[in-house]
């Protein structure tokens, strides 16, 4: 083999490389530069999470399942005591405070394990939110906007006021 074909050969290489490479990096090169949906946390439901109630209890799945006229609904969420101790959490909806204790180390599941709260006088109709302050301890909580919904969909069927 003389040197100008040892030359040709490994030109052709060095491009089929090169071409290679450059595919490679062209077909992929979108999932260096975006972020992974499957790494996004969001409720799987309709309702919202809340993990910031100052202290050890979070919300999870929060909404109101209302009547039509939106004259009262039943707030179904799960209340899950991540400390050590049984510990309350305050809820402050249209200038109204409920209170809902949860063992520690357990969940307290308003809707499916025990009768969701009512909210009579509510006044916010279905597809609209409602601010609410979930509190469960000393330090600070933000104020969320939790989703309000009718009973159209058979699932939430029997968690509306009226179905009670």
């Amino acid at each position: 083999m003389n040197s100008r074909s040892a030359a040709s050969i490994a030109a052709r290489l060095t491009a089929a490389v090169a071409l290679g490479t450059t595919i490679v990096l062209g077909a992929s090169g979108c999932t260096f530069l975006t972020h992974q949906a499957t790494t996004i946390e969001y409720p799987a439901s309709d309702g919202v999470n809340v993990d910031a109630t100052g202290g050890p209890v979070v919300v999870r799945n929060a909404l109101i399942i209302a009547t039509d006229d939106g004259s009262a609904g039943n707030l179904v969420a799960a209340f899950v005591n991540e400390g050590d101790e049984t510990a309350s959490v305050s809820i402050d909806v249209e200038g109204r405070r409920f209170t809902v204790r949860v063992p520690a180390k357990d969940a307290v599941s308003l809707g499916a394990d025990e009768d969701p709260l009512l909210i009579e006088g509510l006044g916010v109709e279905p597809g609209a939110t409602v601010e609410m302050l979930f509190r469960s301890g000393g330090e600070e909580a933000d104020p969320v906007s939790v989703p309000v919904l009718d009973a159209s969909l058979p699932s939430y069927a029997d968690l509306a006021p009226d179905a009670e």
